[in-house]
C-alpha cells in the first residue's frame, strides 16, 4: 500500500489521542493521529515523523501522521494500515480464496476479513502491531476487550468447522519474534492461548516500511 503526498517533521508533543504538533518545516502544526493507542515509547519530543497530506482541503487537520523513526528503525503507526496491506495480501496467504470479503460479521463480532475457499469459509482477524523492544515485538499496547472477544469468536468458528487465523501485521521490518503482551493485559495473552489450542492459527509477518509505503514482507516466530 502506497501514501500520497508525505510530509518530514519532527514530533512536538500529543495533548490527546487524537492529535498531535508537529514541527513541519519550522511552523508548529496540529495533525492527526492514526492510531489510538498509548504509542508512548514512538512518539518522543524530537522524533523523526510521516505525515500524509489529506485530499480534503475542508478537513481540520490537513496531515495524518503515519510513521516514526524509532532509533533507525521505521514504524508504521497507522491503525488502518494493517486492513488494508492484509487486503493486498490475502491471496498470497491463502492462494486459494476465491474472495476476499471485508468486515464480515460473525457471531456477535465483526471479523475482518472473510476468506471463501473451495473448501469452506477462512475467516480472519488482523490486528496491528507497534509495540517493540529490542527486536521482540507484542500485541497489545493497551488493554483490548474487543480483541479478546475477536479471538473468542474466532475459536467459535473454528468449533464449527471453519479455518480461522489471527494475523498480527507487524508494522516494522527485521523483527526478532512477536508476543502477546501479558504484562499489559495478562487477559489476551491467555485468549490467544486458548484459541490458538482449540485450532486457531496464530500467525505475525513483519513488513517492509519507507515513508510513504507499508508491504507485508515474511513470518516471524511466534512465542505463545
Amino acid at each position: 500500500m502506497r501514501y500520497e503526498r508525505v510530509a518530514e517533521g519532527a514530533f512536538l508533543s500529543r495533548p490527546n489521542r487524537f492529535i498531535a504538533h508537529v514541527d513541519i518545516g519550522g511552523a508548529d502544526t496540529v495533525v492527526h493521529v492514526k492510531n489510538t493507542g498509548r504509542c508512548r515509547e514512538l512518539l518522543l519530543p524530537g522524533a523523526t515523523v510521516y505525515l500524509a497530506r489529506s485530499a480534503n482541503p475542508n478537513r481540520k487537520t490537513a496531515y495524518d501522521l503515519i510513521a516514526v523513526d524509532k532509533g533507525g528503525r521505521l514504524i508504521n503507526m497507522d491503525a488502518q494500515a494493517p486492513n488494508r496491506v492484509f487486503a493486498e495480501f490475502a491471496r498470497v496467504f491463502n492462494p486459494a480464496a476465491a474472495d476476499v470479503q471485508p468486515e464480515y460479521t460473525y457471531g456477535q463480532s465483526r471479523l475482518d476479513f472473510c476468506l471463501t475457499t473451495p473448501s469452506g469459509l477462512h475467516l480472519v482477524e488482523v490486528k496491528g502491531v507497534t509495540l517493540e523492544e529490542n527486536g521482540h515485538t507484542r500485541f497489545p499496547d493497551a488493554p483490548t476487550e474487543r480483541g479478546v472477544k475477536h479471538l473468542r469468536e474466532l475459536e467459535r468458528a473454528v468449533a464449527e468447522g471453519h479455518r480461522a487465523t489471527v494475523f498480527f501485521v507487524i508494522q516494522m521490518a527485521d523483527v526478532l519474534d512477536f508476543a502477546p503482551n501479558d504484562l499489559t493485559h495478562p487477559a489476551f495473552g491467555q485468549a490467544l492461548r486458548h484459541a490458538a489450542a482449540a485450532g486457531v492459527e496464530v500467525a505475525a509477518y513483519d513488513c517492509a516500511v519507507t515513508p510513504d509505503t507499508l508491504t507485508i514482507r515474511r513470518p516471524v516466530p511466534v512465542v505463545l
